[in-house]
Protein backbone atom coordinates (compact mmCIF):
# COMPACT_ATOMS: atom_id res chain seq x y z
CA UNK A 1 0.00 0.00 0.00
CA UNK A 2 1.44 3.36 -1.02
CA UNK A 3 1.72 5.97 1.72
CA UNK A 4 2.34 9.67 1.22
CA UNK A 5 5.62 10.99 2.51
CA UNK A 6 5.50 13.64 5.22
CA UNK A 7 6.76 16.36 2.88
CA UNK A 8 4.05 15.57 0.35
CA UNK A 9 1.36 15.68 3.05
CA UNK A 10 2.60 19.09 4.21
CA UNK A 11 2.61 20.36 0.62
CA UNK A 12 -0.95 19.14 0.05
CA UNK A 13 -2.29 20.75 3.24
CA UNK A 14 -0.44 23.98 2.42
CA UNK A 15 -2.08 24.05 -0.99
CA UNK A 16 -5.54 23.51 0.48
CA UNK A 17 -5.26 26.29 3.08
CA UNK A 18 -4.05 28.67 0.38
CA UNK A 19 -7.29 28.21 -1.54
CA UNK A 20 -6.41 25.56 -4.11
CA UNK A 21 -9.14 23.12 -5.11
CA UNK A 22 -8.87 19.36 -4.65
CA UNK A 23 -8.38 18.81 -8.38
CA UNK A 24 -5.79 21.57 -8.82
CA UNK A 25 -3.85 20.13 -5.87
CA UNK A 26 -4.09 16.73 -7.55
CA UNK A 27 -2.53 18.16 -10.71
CA UNK A 28 0.16 20.06 -8.80
CA UNK A 29 1.46 17.16 -6.72
CA UNK A 30 0.36 14.02 -8.55
CA UNK A 31 -1.69 12.83 -5.57
CA UNK A 32 -5.10 11.30 -6.25
CA UNK A 33 -8.02 13.51 -5.28
CA UNK A 34 -9.50 10.84 -2.99
CA UNK A 35 -6.24 10.68 -1.06
CA UNK A 36 -6.18 14.48 -0.80
CA UNK A 37 -9.77 14.53 0.45
CA UNK A 38 -9.17 11.86 3.09
CA UNK A 39 -6.03 13.62 4.32
CA UNK A 40 -7.85 16.96 4.51
CA UNK A 41 -10.70 15.42 6.49
CA UNK A 42 -8.36 13.68 8.96
CA UNK A 43 -6.32 16.82 9.58
CA UNK A 44 -9.41 19.02 9.67
CA UNK A 45 -11.13 16.85 12.27
CA UNK A 46 -7.97 16.92 14.39
CA UNK A 47 -7.88 20.71 14.03
CA UNK A 48 -11.45 20.92 15.32
CA UNK A 49 -10.34 19.23 18.52
CA UNK A 50 -7.25 21.43 18.66
CA UNK A 51 -9.33 24.61 18.44
CA UNK A 52 -11.73 23.34 21.09
CA UNK A 53 -8.81 22.69 23.44
CA UNK A 54 -6.85 25.87 22.66
CA UNK A 55 -9.58 28.52 22.61
CA UNK A 56 -10.21 28.67 26.35
CA UNK A 57 -10.29 31.71 28.68
CA UNK A 58 -9.71 34.01 25.72
CA UNK A 59 -9.24 37.65 26.83
CA UNK A 60 -11.37 39.31 24.15
CA UNK A 61 -12.88 42.77 24.64
CA UNK A 62 -14.81 43.42 21.42
CA UNK A 63 -16.23 40.54 19.37
CA UNK A 64 -18.19 40.61 16.11
CA UNK A 65 -20.31 37.71 14.83
CA UNK A 66 -21.65 36.92 11.36
CA UNK A 67 -22.61 34.00 9.11
CA UNK A 68 -21.34 33.11 5.65
CA UNK A 69 -23.30 30.95 3.19
CA UNK A 70 -22.28 27.99 1.08
CA UNK A 71 -23.97 24.72 0.09
CA UNK A 72 -23.33 21.00 0.28
CA UNK A 73 -24.14 18.50 -2.46
CA UNK A 74 -26.68 20.65 -4.29
CA UNK A 75 -28.25 24.06 -4.01
CA UNK A 76 -31.35 24.42 -1.86
CA UNK A 77 -33.72 24.74 -4.80
CA UNK A 78 -32.62 21.35 -6.16
CA UNK A 79 -33.33 19.38 -2.98
CA UNK A 80 -35.73 16.46 -3.49
CA UNK A 81 -38.10 14.92 -0.93
CA UNK A 82 -35.86 11.86 -0.55
CA UNK A 83 -32.79 14.01 0.32
CA UNK A 84 -31.70 14.52 3.93
CA UNK A 85 -32.18 18.28 4.09
CA UNK A 86 -30.04 18.52 7.24
CA UNK A 87 -26.97 17.40 5.30
CA UNK A 88 -27.42 18.94 1.85
CA UNK A 89 -28.40 22.32 0.46
CA UNK A 90 -27.75 25.61 2.20
CA UNK A 91 -25.19 25.54 5.01
CA UNK A 92 -23.92 28.45 7.07
CA UNK A 93 -20.66 29.02 8.91
CA UNK A 94 -21.10 31.13 12.03
CA UNK A 95 -17.92 33.08 12.84
CA UNK A 96 -16.88 35.12 15.89
CA UNK A 97 -13.95 37.52 15.45
CA UNK A 98 -12.00 39.46 18.08
CA UNK A 99 -11.53 42.91 16.56
CA UNK A 100 -8.26 43.62 18.42
CA UNK A 101 -6.30 40.43 17.71
CA UNK A 102 -8.29 39.13 14.69
CA UNK A 103 -8.60 35.80 16.53
CA UNK A 104 -11.52 33.52 15.68
CA UNK A 105 -12.30 31.89 19.05
CA UNK A 106 -15.51 30.14 17.95
CA UNK A 107 -17.20 28.93 14.77
CA UNK A 108 -20.01 26.56 13.84
CA UNK A 109 -21.03 24.92 10.55
CA UNK A 110 -24.66 23.98 9.97
CA UNK A 111 -28.11 25.22 9.08
CA UNK A 112 -29.01 28.78 10.09
CA UNK A 113 -31.52 27.76 12.75
CA UNK A 114 -32.37 29.15 16.18
CA UNK A 115 -30.85 26.02 17.73
CA UNK A 116 -27.52 26.43 15.92
CA UNK A 117 -27.42 30.18 16.59
CA UNK A 118 -27.94 29.51 20.27
CA UNK A 119 -25.31 26.76 20.31
CA UNK A 120 -22.80 29.03 18.58
CA UNK A 121 -23.32 31.97 20.96
CA UNK A 122 -23.28 29.73 24.05
CA UNK A 123 -20.00 28.19 22.85
CA UNK A 124 -18.55 31.67 22.32
CA UNK A 125 -19.63 32.77 25.81
CA UNK A 126 -18.01 29.70 27.39
CA UNK A 127 -14.64 30.61 25.87
CA UNK A 128 -14.44 34.22 27.09
CA UNK A 129 -12.43 35.12 30.20
CA UNK A 130 -14.42 38.28 30.97
CA UNK A 131 -17.16 40.65 29.89
CA UNK A 132 -17.14 41.55 26.20
CA UNK A 133 -18.85 43.92 23.82
CA UNK A 134 -20.66 41.90 21.16
CA UNK A 135 -21.82 43.15 17.75
CA UNK A 136 -24.04 41.41 15.20
CA UNK A 137 -26.27 42.17 12.26
CA UNK A 138 -30.06 42.08 12.55
CA UNK A 139 -30.51 38.30 12.48
CA UNK A 140 -33.35 38.03 15.01
CA UNK A 141 -32.12 34.70 16.40
CA UNK A 142 -29.14 36.40 18.04
CA UNK A 143 -31.24 38.20 20.67
CA UNK A 144 -32.48 35.02 22.34
CA UNK A 145 -29.11 33.32 21.77
CA UNK A 146 -27.20 36.11 23.53
CA UNK A 147 -29.62 35.94 26.46
CA UNK A 148 -29.07 32.18 26.70
CA UNK A 149 -25.29 32.38 26.38
CA UNK A 150 -24.35 35.54 28.26
CA UNK A 151 -27.41 36.50 30.27
CA UNK A 152 -26.88 40.11 31.28
CA UNK A 153 -23.09 39.80 31.45
CA UNK A 154 -22.45 41.36 28.03
CA UNK A 155 -22.69 44.66 26.20
CA UNK A 156 -24.53 43.77 23.01
CA UNK A 157 -25.44 45.98 20.06
CA UNK A 158 -26.70 45.40 16.54
CA UNK A 159 -25.97 47.28 13.36
CA UNK A 160 -28.82 47.93 10.93
CA UNK A 161 -27.97 48.45 7.26
CA UNK A 162 -30.44 49.58 4.60
CA UNK A 163 -29.57 48.66 1.02
CA UNK A 164 -30.48 50.25 -2.29
CA UNK A 165 -32.38 47.91 -4.59
CA UNK A 166 -30.78 47.63 -8.03
CA UNK A 167 -32.39 46.32 -11.22
CA UNK A 168 -31.00 43.14 -12.73
CA UNK A 169 -28.43 44.09 -15.33
CA UNK A 170 -24.76 44.19 -16.17
CA UNK A 171 -23.79 45.03 -12.56
CA UNK A 172 -26.02 42.51 -10.80
CA UNK A 173 -23.06 40.66 -9.25
CA UNK A 174 -21.78 43.80 -7.52
CA UNK A 175 -22.55 44.18 -3.81
CA UNK A 176 -25.68 46.25 -3.14
CA UNK A 177 -25.10 49.84 -2.08
CA UNK A 178 -25.68 50.76 1.56
CA UNK A 179 -28.05 53.72 1.83
CA UNK A 180 -28.18 54.12 5.62
CA UNK A 181 -26.73 52.65 8.82
CA UNK A 182 -28.16 52.76 12.33
CA UNK A 183 -27.15 51.11 15.61
CA UNK A 184 -29.29 49.42 18.23
CA UNK A 185 -28.24 48.76 21.85
CA UNK A 186 -29.82 45.50 23.02
CA UNK A 187 -28.16 44.43 26.29
CA UNK A 188 -25.94 46.29 28.74
CA UNK A 189 -24.21 49.51 27.79
CA UNK A 190 -22.34 48.95 24.51
CA UNK A 191 -20.02 51.65 23.17
CA UNK A 192 -21.85 52.82 20.06
CA UNK A 193 -18.60 53.50 18.22
CA UNK A 194 -17.71 49.80 18.57
CA UNK A 195 -21.02 48.44 17.28
CA UNK A 196 -19.79 47.18 13.93
CA UNK A 197 -19.54 44.05 11.79
CA UNK A 198 -16.99 45.28 9.24
CA UNK A 199 -14.09 43.21 10.61
CA UNK A 200 -15.96 39.91 10.63
CA UNK A 201 -17.41 40.67 7.18
CA UNK A 202 -13.84 41.15 5.96
CA UNK A 203 -13.13 37.70 7.39
CA UNK A 204 -15.71 36.39 4.92
CA UNK A 205 -13.37 37.44 2.11
CA UNK A 206 -10.46 35.65 3.77
CA UNK A 207 -12.56 32.50 3.93
CA UNK A 208 -13.57 32.77 0.27
CA UNK A 209 -9.94 33.25 -0.77
CA UNK A 210 -8.63 30.44 1.45
CA UNK A 211 -11.30 27.76 0.93
CA UNK A 212 -12.18 26.88 -2.64
CA UNK A 213 -15.63 25.58 -1.67
CA UNK A 214 -16.69 29.07 -0.55
CA UNK A 215 -15.89 30.75 -3.87
CA UNK A 216 -19.06 32.01 -5.52
CA UNK A 217 -20.27 31.15 -9.03
CA UNK A 218 -18.04 28.09 -9.37
CA UNK A 219 -18.40 24.32 -9.03
CA UNK A 220 -16.06 24.13 -6.02
CA UNK A 221 -18.65 23.01 -3.48
CA UNK A 222 -18.51 20.35 -0.75
CA UNK A 223 -20.03 16.99 -1.57
CA UNK A 224 -20.45 15.95 2.08
CA UNK A 225 -21.16 17.94 5.24
CA UNK A 226 -18.21 16.29 7.01
CA UNK A 227 -15.89 17.56 4.28
CA UNK A 228 -17.12 21.13 4.76
CA UNK A 229 -16.80 20.94 8.55
CA UNK A 230 -13.25 19.57 8.30
CA UNK A 231 -12.23 22.21 5.75
CA UNK A 232 -13.51 25.03 7.97
CA UNK A 233 -11.74 23.63 11.05
CA UNK A 234 -8.49 23.29 9.09
CA UNK A 235 -8.84 26.85 7.82
CA UNK A 236 -9.33 28.38 11.26
CA UNK A 237 -6.57 26.33 12.89
CA UNK A 238 -4.20 27.56 10.17
CA UNK A 239 -5.57 31.11 10.37
CA UNK A 240 -5.30 31.34 14.17
CA UNK A 241 -2.04 29.48 14.79
CA UNK A 242 0.05 29.33 11.60
CA UNK A 243 -0.68 32.35 9.43
CA UNK A 244 1.04 35.60 10.48
CA UNK A 245 -1.37 38.54 10.29
CA UNK A 246 0.32 41.36 8.41
CA UNK A 247 -0.86 44.18 10.69
CA UNK A 248 -0.08 42.22 13.87
CA UNK A 249 3.25 40.71 12.72
CA UNK A 250 2.32 37.61 14.73
CA UNK A 251 -0.49 35.07 14.49
CA UNK A 252 -3.89 35.98 15.99
CA UNK A 253 -3.43 33.28 18.65
CA UNK A 254 -0.11 34.80 19.72
CA UNK A 255 -1.62 38.28 19.77
CA UNK A 256 -4.44 37.03 22.00
CA UNK A 257 -2.05 35.18 24.32
CA UNK A 258 -3.54 31.72 23.71
CA UNK A 259 -0.37 30.52 21.93
CA UNK A 260 3.23 31.26 22.85
CA UNK A 261 4.83 30.31 19.54
CA UNK A 262 4.36 30.22 15.81
CA UNK A 263 2.82 26.94 14.70
CA UNK A 264 3.54 25.21 11.39
CA UNK A 265 1.79 22.88 8.97
CA UNK A 266 3.90 20.08 10.45
CA UNK A 267 2.40 20.83 13.88
CA UNK A 268 -1.11 20.44 12.43
CA UNK A 269 -0.08 17.13 10.89
CA UNK A 270 1.29 16.02 14.26
CA UNK A 271 -2.06 16.74 15.88
CA UNK A 272 -3.67 14.40 13.35
CA UNK A 273 -1.07 11.70 13.85
CA UNK A 274 0.15 12.15 10.29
Amino acid sequence: MNKLKREKKAAVISALVEGNSIRSTERMFGVHRDTIMRLGVRVGQACEGLMDETMRDVPCKSVQVDEIWCYVGKKQRHIKPEDDERRVGDQWTYVALDTDTKLVPSFLVGKRTAQNTRGFVCDLASRMSGRIQLSSDMLAQYVEAVEAGFGGDVDYGRIVKEYESEPVGAGRYSPPKVTSISKDSVVGNPDESLICTSHVERQNLTMRMSMRRFTRLTNGFSKKLENLQAAVALHFAHYNLVRIHRSLRVTPAMAAGVADRLWSIDDLLDCAGE
